[in-house]
């Protein structure tokens, strides 16, 4: 190319066409649709744009709908920021409308779950007790964990299992507020997921690591049975970002493994950041179809649960 000034290009001989016959991306029949301050939830949530993630949104409540009404699974993975933000009565409600049929937690979960269910108030100030050692150093937690870790490897019924029926026979005051209790109560899966040093109660004295490893490996196996029968359903994953998805992706390979097509299964993922195991363990390697919403639990897993509902022409309340 040849040095000194560059001269404007010549316009006038590219080529156009008429917008009429272009597909476009965005149009107005898909624009927000305004509602009072007297619609209904349901009717809020139909009014969202049928544009990005309000079309996603959606179409998730829906796929989730038609799950339920064929008779497909629909199984909800759990991070503790989801019972930590309040919304246990949410999940077991839609357990005992028969919307979730099975539930897996990871340690910190089912911990919180426990504390719910017996003092009715669960998390601390890490920042505070780790000044001086006290944090998650609360006797009660560690010794009931212990317990029920010891049931379950004594009854063989898997760590998610042990904790709901502690909280159930123990006369917790707040057992309705408890997840696991609520899956024990109801006969459904409640698995739950535990890894060495990250919960609080392995800093207790008592724990029976090997009856912990053994557990939660049940609860593994349990998962892969569940996940052999997920075909057509849905799997949500809402606020874990590393060990239930991990889980969950090992789960789907060994269904498939001991020959469980797992086909035309649907997942998403929710949470208030975007991660890479959920999107590549969740939504890419073990699916075809995967939505991801991003947001707040408090806010979008209420919006959800309204939805579905609306979906199934449920009553909320």
């Amino acid at each position: 190319m040849n040095g000194g000034p560059l001269e404007p290009a010549d316009l006038s001989g590219v080529r156009r066409y008429s917008i009429a016959g272009r597909k476009s991306l965005v149009s107005r029949e898909d624009f927000v649709r305004l509602v009072g301050p007297e619609a209904t939830a349901a009717e809020l949530v139909q009014s969202f744009p049928d544009i990005l993630v309000g079309r996603e949104f959606k179409a998730l409540a829906a796929r989730i709908a038609r799950a339920v009404q064929s008779g497909a699974k629909v199984g909800l993975a759990l991070g503790a920021h989801v019972i930590k933000c309040g919304l246990s009565p949410l999940v077991i409600d839609l357990m005992e409308r028969g919307i979730v049929h099975g539930v897996a937690l990871h340690g910190a979960g089912a911990i919180h779950d426990l504390e719910l269910a017996r003092a009715g108030e669960t998390s601390e100030d890490v920042a505070a007790g780790v000044v001086d050692g006290s944090f998650g150093m609360a006797a009660e937690t560690g010794d009931a964990m212990n317990a029920a870790t010891r049931r379950a490897a004594r009854e063989r019924c898997g760590l998610g299992r042990a904790v709901g029926r502690e909280i159930l026979e123990s006369g917790a005051p707040y057992s309705h507020l408890s997840i696991l209790a609520a899956a024990t109560r109801l006969d459904l899966p409640a698995t739950v997921f535990v890894a060495i040093g990250t919960d609080i109660v392995h800093m207790h004295p008592g724990v029976d690591a090997a009856a912990l490893g053994e557990a939660s490996y049940l609860d593994f196996r349990l998962l892969v049975s569940f996940v052999q029968g997920l075909g057509g359903g849905v799997w949500l994953n809402v606020g874990s970002a590393v060990i239930l998805p991990e889980v969950f992706l090992k789960a789907v390979n060994v269904a498939r493994n001991l020959g469980s097509p797992v086909a035309d299964l649907a997942t998403a993922d929710l949470d208030m950041l975007r991660h890479y195991r959920p999107r590549v363990n969740v939504c890419e390697r073990p699916v075809r179809e995967s939505y991801r919403l991003t947001g707040h639990h408090e806010i979008l897993l209420p919006l959800l649960r309204v939805a579905i509902l609306a979906n199934l022409r449920e009553t909320p309340g």
